[in-house]
């Protein structure tokens, strides 16, 4: 898109109405718009308000239930559940922080608007189980054109694919009133269940925009928000399309660490190595570091399988076909490892599990979130539900019908089906009562300080339990009696 230039001059009168100049001669902003109250919109949003007491941000999403949730008095009963969250929203909400359902208002009001809303995996047509689905997208842009009356800055939070800003910037000035628009992406890089101290002390801050004065100046602006509390060697800049492929390219990374020490954990499991061991010596290596060594039942979340699809569908888009591959093995290696973990319940309950209970502790995709996008554990209760198996699931955070409009979802079978197999406790004793086996698929801190002596004697014997989280000391629960698997180790 050809955008008008401007010299300083008419720069400063373009924006005039947007923004009160700052005396650095680039633009304050006063008045920030997300839209999209979810997982990143939420939290991010709160951490900037809390900081940033003179900006007035307002967080805005048509579910209204949603909204009603990030409004109510009882702070436990937020959306998003991240430790440390209701802290920070009661310090800022009723303040400068705001949640609403009039979207129009809260654009027309911005000086930058931030889109933060769903891109899952396309599953429909061209690029179907692979591309982003960039519907939600689009309708913001096209929402932010309608609703805007003054120049704005757009900045892109969702995680998209390389190159969107373009598309974006098409939709606003096509259909933005001859506005000036300036889109920045500014990927985000937080971990669930520690999305407070990843906003509060971030390893980067990336922040992309056009290498124009408008768009230096816009990128300023983005870097004055976040240098409120931020190291300035910490804020990175860069051009639009190196922002938007480092954040693909980080969450592959990430991944491909978690598929390689899985795999190593079958090799382990082969020759009587134990992966944890291999993962300390070789975590030792400044070269490699030891994060993103824990050997599991797989990773999960919206991130890093979405992600490194995304990046696959892009490189077959332009006959990368090499590298789309390598990329895609990660995948490959992470499915297989959630079906090697239910294949190994499977085996050692005698080859069947036709009609017995199974306990899962953990549905989350990680501890402490209530998030459960791409959990393993769908994915291991949807292979055990085929062979028959009843499942009983606690989590302390997920909700009993998230569980089953997770299995819904996959669409193997029907919705009454799934509540006749599966079964949603509040209590972990209650869950594993009667047992043929416990499965652990999340690693809640809670799971390790259970009583595992009562939760053997109340199980049918021989007592199956299988860590797919290594949380558990093999030896001592050999000890209490349980026949242990766990992964990367030698059964005891």
């Amino acid at each position: 898109m050809k955008m008008a230039s401007h010299t300083g001059k008419s720069l400063s009168r373009a924006f005039h109405v947007a923004f009160k100049k700052s005396n650095h001669n680039h633009v304050k902003v006063k008045n920030i718009c997300c839209i999209g109250a979810g997982y990143v919109g939420g939290p991010t949003m709160s951490v900037i308000a809390q900081k940033c007491p003179e900006i007035k941000v307002v967080v805005v999403d048509i579910n209204q239930e949603r909204i009603d949730a990030w409004n109510h008095e009882d702070l436990s009963q937020l959306p998003v559940y991240e430790p440390g969250l209701d802290k920070v929203v009661a310090q800022a909400r009723g303040r400068n922080l705001f949640f609403s359902t009039d979207v129009n208002s809260a654009i027309e009001e911005a000086d930058m608007v931030f889109i933060s809303v769903n891109t899952p995996t396309k599953t429909y047509g061209e690029g179907k189980g692979m591309a982003a689905d960039l519907k939600w997208v689009e309708l913001c842009a096209r929402q932010i054109a309608e609703a805007s009356k003054s120049d704005k800055i757009v900045v892109e939070k969702s995680t998209l694919p390389v190159r969107t800003a373009q598309a974006v910037k098409d939709i606003l000035h096509n259909t933005g009133n001859g506005l000036n628009f300036q889109i920045l992406s500014n990927p985000e890089f937080l971990a669930e269940g520690t999305a407070i101290p990843d906003l509060e002390n971030p390893d980067r801050v990336l922040i992309g925009g056009d290498d124009t004065p408008e768009g230096r100046e816009a990128i300023q602006a983005l870097v004055d928000v976040y240098g409120t509390w931020v190291p300035r060697e910490k804020i990175l800049t860069t051009n639009v399309w190196s922002s938007e492929l480092s954040k693909l390219t980080a969450n592959a990374f990430l991944a491909q660490r978690v598929s390689s020490i899985n795999a190593i954990s079958e090799l382990c499991e082969a020759t009587g190595a134990d992966v944890e061991e291999v993962a300390k010596a070789i975590g030792t290596d400044s070269r490699i570091g030891s994060k993103f060594l824990k050997a599991s039942v797989g990773f999960g979340g919206s991130c890093f399988q979405k992600d490194i699809l995304n990046m696959v569908y892009i490189c077959r888009n332009y006959q990368l076909n090499e590298v789309a591959d390598y990329w895609e093995q990660v995948i490959k290696m992470n499915d297989h490892q959630k079906v090697r973990f239910a294949k190994k319940i499977i085996k050692n309950l005698y080859n069947t599990v036709s009609g017995k209970k199974i306990a899962f502790l953990g549905w989350a995709f990680k501890k402490d979130t209530n998030d459960t996008r791409e959990s393993a554990a769908i994915y291991v209760a949807d292979y055990l539900l085929s062979e028959r198996a009843n499942i009983c699931v606690y989590d302390p955070k997920v909700p009993k019908e998230k569980v089953f409009t997770d299995l819904d979802y996959l669409n193997t079978r029907s919705s009454e089906e799934n509540r006749k197999l599966v079964s949603v406790v509040n209590d972990p004793y209650e869950a594993c009562k009667g047992a043929h086996a416990v499965a652990i698929l999340t690693e809640w801190d809670e799971f390790k300080i259970l009583n595992w002596e009562q939760i053997n004697d109340l199980m049918l014997k021989p007592a199956n339990l299988f860590d797919g989280r290594n949380i558990l000391n093999s030896s001592e629960m050999s000890r209490l009696g349980f026949r242990f698997h766990a992964i990367g180790k030698a059964d005891k």
